[in-house]
């Protein structure tokens, strides 16, 4: 069910940004061709958290809309980076600070080196487009996830979920170096 925070959230965001035409009410997560604004160059991925919607342009005034979960309100992220790593199944271990946040979440990762191997089982799902910043790594990615009951919410540590569906076919369209802005 959509909260009332979601509504508002999303009917505002609808109002300023890409989506042109009649105003969702409904949040949406199925993947749509939409009409943006001009001025985003076909090739780039906008993220508008507030909405729970990405955006890869496919061409002028279009693109492909999927819906996502995202950030915790203080863990998100914002700002333009650059897709410059993905993987297929990718391997995991939380950093330093989401065990510092959650321990008792992360206890087997506590003392340790130990990293999750690719899997159903792993919280970045079936593929990772990872997100730099003038060649260092974010930290932050754009992946799939096991529990897509939590696409359309502010649940994560920071990164940009998707069903394992959807970051499959948006992990075919975009090439390294794609830009991704996040608002």
């Amino acid at each position: 069910m959509l909260s009332r925070r979601a509504f508002l959230a999303s009917s505002a965001a609808a109002s300023l940004w890409p989506q042109i035409g009649s105003a969702e009410t409904v949040f949406d997560p199925t993947p749509q061709e939409v009409r943006i604004k001009k001025e985003f160059a076909p090739g780039q991925i906008l993220v508008l958290p507030r909405s729970y919607y990405l955006y890869y342009v496919t061409e002028p005034r279009r693109a492909r809309r999927y819906g996502v979960g995202v950030g915790r309100a203080g863990l998100e992220f914002t700002g333009t980076a650059v897709i410059q790593a993905k993987k297929e199944w990718p391997t995991w271990r939380p950093t330093d600070e989401m065990i510092e946040r959650d321990p008792r979440s992360y206890a087997r990762f506590v003392d340790n080196k130990y990293i999750q191997p690719g899997g159903t089982d792993n919280p970045l799902g079936a593929r990772a487009l990872y997100l730099f910043q003038n060649g260092i790594d974010t930290y932050f990615r754009i992946h799939g996830t096991n529990q897509p009951q939590t696409i359309g919410h502010s649940v994560s540590n920071g990164c940009i979920r998707m069903t394992n569906e959807h970051i499959v076919d948006l992990y075919e369209r975009v090439p390294l170096g794609t830009v991704v802005t996040v608002l």
